[in-house]
């Protein structure tokens, strides 16, 4: 049997706590660069998926509506018998004096 050799168990040591320290630097660059994402994005103005579902099933909607609508009155166009008109006789408009000079 080899006896533990301090060195080597210290060096261990020095090496995961050297990975913990590496995880947590990574968590938190990985979290400070989401931060700055969502900061950037939000300055932007820019819509969240719910708000363009949303204008998105609205604009669907309204789509469907117009259309029924559109149906109801080419519906109703038909239905309406055309009326003849007679042409109005004109009368010949009344001279004006001329005027003098």
């Amino acid at each position: 049997m080899s006896t533990p050799n301090k060195f080597f168990d210290d060096m261990s040591a020095i090496m995961t706590n050297a990975m913990g320290v590496a995880q947590g630097a990574k968590d938190e660059a990985e979290t400070a660069m989401k931060s700055w994402i969502d900061r950037w994005l939000a300055d932007r103005d820019f819509v969240t998926r719910e708000e363009f579902d949303a204008v998105k099933a609205m604009a669907q909607k309204a789509r469907v509506e117009n259309d029924a609508l559109m149906a109801r009155i080419d519906a109703l166009e038909a239905a309406a018998k055309p009326t003849p008109r007679k042409a109005a006789a004109k009368k010949p408009a009344a001279k004006k004096p001329a005027a003098k000079k």
